[in-house]
């Protein structure tokens, strides 16, 4: 004889209410708001023209969102070509237990906890070559450095201040990972006579898939999202060569005040993101769906 289903509780819906409401205040509304601005030109508060698209054609072929794109793609591309690998490296190399390994943590962790226009400043600093280290050495060592002046250095120097701030970040969660693999892997893997490298491919790497997925979906959309650091420390330039597309649109909706285009731009931002992220989301699933089926087979 069948149980009877229980009948649903409806008052349990009451519970989440006060999330609807910080959800539909801090992000609904606003996103609404942005669409509304997004088809309309608006003149003045009670005056605005139904626009349609275009704001959307125009934004699209203007060329310095172009050039402001690919620069974010090379850097976001390369923010995750570092930072991964250097973030699991860096894991692999820290104690696992007793009193070292809780100060490492403590140490590691300690770039995570300066604010974003603090990181511009510091390194604002750090580079110039008559007070800072990191200028003053390259200067020593013969090298023509100039992040204000040369755009590859500029461009070049962003990357290396989102890597300083942002590795260890990678790192702490790849250590978590390592840290959730039991013993017993371990000594299985030492009577077979693995090396380190089997060791790391077929037992440290698949049990830090989770986490290393969660690592570049968070650095890929923070590097995506970059403003603070980069306007810090070089204000855009020299020229366009640090102006990523956060800084971009800040530019047209502040600077310009071209409040329709700007809106406009803000959806094509985000959905650029969100379309990033998933594929970025359904690869890695594919790519841990495969090597567990090979793993088993």
């Amino acid at each position: 004889m069948s149980t009877p289903a229980k009948p649903v509780n409806q008052k349990a819906w009451w519970l989440i209410l006060p999330v609807i409401l910080c959800v539909a205040f801090s992000a609904i509304i606003p996103l609404m708001t942005v669409v509304n601005y997004s088809v309309q030109d608006i003149i003045s508060p009670d005056n605005a023209v139904f626009v349609g698209t275009e704001w959307f054609t125009s934004i699209m072929r203007d060329e310095d969102l172009h050039a402001a794109l690919w620069r974010q793609l090379l850097f976001s591309g390369a923010v995750l070509a570092i930072e991964i690998p250097l973030g699991v490296a860096l894991a692999l190399s820290m104690p696992a237990r007793s009193w070292r390994a809780s100060a490492v943590l403590v140490i590691v962790s300690l770039s995570l906890l300066i604010p974003w226009n603090v990181v511009g400043t510091i390194w604002q600093i750090f580079g110039r070559t008559d007070i800072g280290l990191f200028g003053w050495t390259l200067a020593r060592l013969g090298l023509d450095y100039s992040y204000v002046g040369n755009p590859v250095h500029a461009w070049l120097t962003v990357l290396l201040m989102d890597v300083w701030h942002w590795t260890p970040l990678v790192a702490l969660l790849a250590y978590a990972g390592l840290q959730s693999i039991p013993e017993a892997y371990y000594q299985a893997a030492s009577i077979d006579g693995a090396s380190k490298w089997a060791v790391f491919r077929y037992i440290q790497l698949p049990k830090m898939r989770g986490v290393l997925m969660i690592a570049v979906l968070l650095r890929f959309m923070d590097s995506f999202m970059i403003y603070t650091e980069p306007f810090v420390l070089t204000g855009g330039g020299p020229g366009n060569s640090t102006t990523f597309l956060s800084q971009y649109l800040t530019q047209k909706a502040i600077g310009q005040f071209d409040m329709g285009p700007a809106a406009a731009f803000s959806l094509i931002y985000f959905l650029i993101i969100l379309m990033f992220c998933f594929v970025l989301y359904n690869w890695m699933l594919r790519v841990g769906t495969r090597d567990s089926e090979a793993a088993h087979d």
